[in-house]
């Protein structure tokens, strides 16, 4: 479209949910969408980029494993892209021992140094666990005790939680872990939907096919904020980006982890075997490695021999200017972002989206399938049958 011409619609940020929207009103309304994107890149988190060195895939923003149940979402991204059959298996390392997780019962016979059955196994956790009741738990350390037992939480999750949270897991909130699942079975499949994989040509190509569409026109490298004034109140806004900072943190700064991603080549063909090690102990000060060449063994006559590319990964709290990742969602963030949607229904013809958006965290097919559910609910009826745009939507 022209510079002259107004689109349709304007989509701020190409991410997944993003993309989604653009697509699904170019391709089935005919809508000019214009998708603003301050990044030089499409794809949101999920670009990945061929290392030219090594010729390895690289996630540019942390390793991004596409899972679903829904076959809503299945049927949607199949459209766009072919699965390879990749099932994600994480491996845990503490004191120089190497544990397959998440925690199950390979983790446990090994752990405790001899072989349970099932039965076994659910009780001697059972009994661990009994030493703190769970609606007594104060905090996280006492919450995490109550569900697996102080031996598998000394392990698995203290020394990894404060890593993550940067903070000693007693003073933080009982809240943040609902469940900590144990399986009593040998399954080490890191996700249990239906379907798993990774796009065959890569995440690049994947968000690349959403945005061919003639009705679809993207802008890299524009800031939103540089623009808002010809497109809010003019034009139906679908915003992606952080809703505190949309309203320019007026009721206050919503809260979120980061991650920091030290990326190196190594001169080895392999470096550690998987796709993903966790790091347990708190010492070691990073939280993972990721070696991308294992997402993609089909593709060992692309890659470089005798080369490998990794990724440390460290986590803490998002300040101005990182890229946030994670929300912390405290009881003071829960009561600010109320603040912020009450602000969102009075935007004209703006709806909020995606994890930002939100302030959710939403994986890859949860952040599709809420994109389509926007489209479907608000947009469609909008825009193909003219009923009224209400604006918000950050709890779509």
């Amino acid at each position: 479209m022209s510079s002259e011409q107004q689109p349709d619609l304007v989509v701020v940020g190409s991410g997944f949910f993003g993309l989604t929207v653009a697509e699904r009103c170019a391709s089935e309304l005919g809508l000019r969408v214009l998708v603003l994107e301050r990044r030089h890149h499409l794809g949101g988190n999920a670009y990945s980029e061929v290392d030219p060195e090594t010729g390895v895939e690289v996630h540019k923003y942390g390793a991004h494993l596409f899972h679903t149940s829904n076959e809503k979402v299945w049927a949607y991204v199949n459209r766009f892209t072919a699965f390879t059959d990749y099932k994600h298996r994480v491996f845990g390392k503490y004191q120089g021992q190497v544990y397959s997780l998440p925690m199950n019962l390979g983790l446990i016979n090994q752990f405790f140094g001899k072989s349970h059955t099932p039965q076994e196994a659910r009780e001697l956790i059972a009994s661990q666990a009994s030493e703190i009741a769970t609606e007594d738990a104060t905090n996280l350390e006492e919450k995490a005790i109550s569900l697996i037992g102080r031996p598998l939480y000394e392990a698995f999750i203290k020394g990894y939680t404060a890593k993550q949270w940067q903070t000693d897991p007693t003073e933080l909130s009982a809240d943040i872990i609902t469940r900590l699942p144990v399986r009593y079975t040998f399954e080490n499949r890191w996700f249990s939907d239906t379907h798993e994989g990774l796009p065959v040509d890569g995440y690049t190509a994947w968000l690349t096919r959403m945005a061919d569409h003639p009705n679809i026109e993207v802008r890299l490298e524009t800031d939103f904020f540089d623009v808002r004034e010809e497109y809010v109140g003019k034009v139906p806004i679908v915003y992606t980006g952080p809703v505190d900072e949309y309203f320019g943190h007026a009721e206050g700064r919503l809260s979120w982890r980061t991650v920091d991603l030290e990326e190196s080549v190594e001169d080895v063909d392999d470096f550690q075997g998987t796709g993903v090690v966790n790091y347990n102990d708190q010492e070691v000060p990073f939280t993972r490695i990721i070696e991308f060449k294992h997402f993609h063994p089909e593709r060992v006559k692309t890659h470089l021999p005798g080369k490998t590319v990794i990724v440390h990964e460290y986590s803490r709290s998002a300040q101005e200017g990182d890229e946030p990742y994670y929300p912390i969602n405290t009881a003071e963030d829960r009561a600010t972002l109320l603040k912020y949607r009450a602000r969102a229904e009075q935007e004209p013809m703006v709806l909020f989206g995606g994890r930002l958006g939100t302030y959710q965290y939403l994986d890859m097919h949860m952040a599709i399938g809420s994109a389509l559910s926007m489209y479907e609910n608000k947009l469609k009826p909008h825009f193909a049958d003219g009923s009224e745009l209400e604006s918000g939507g950050v709890d779509a």
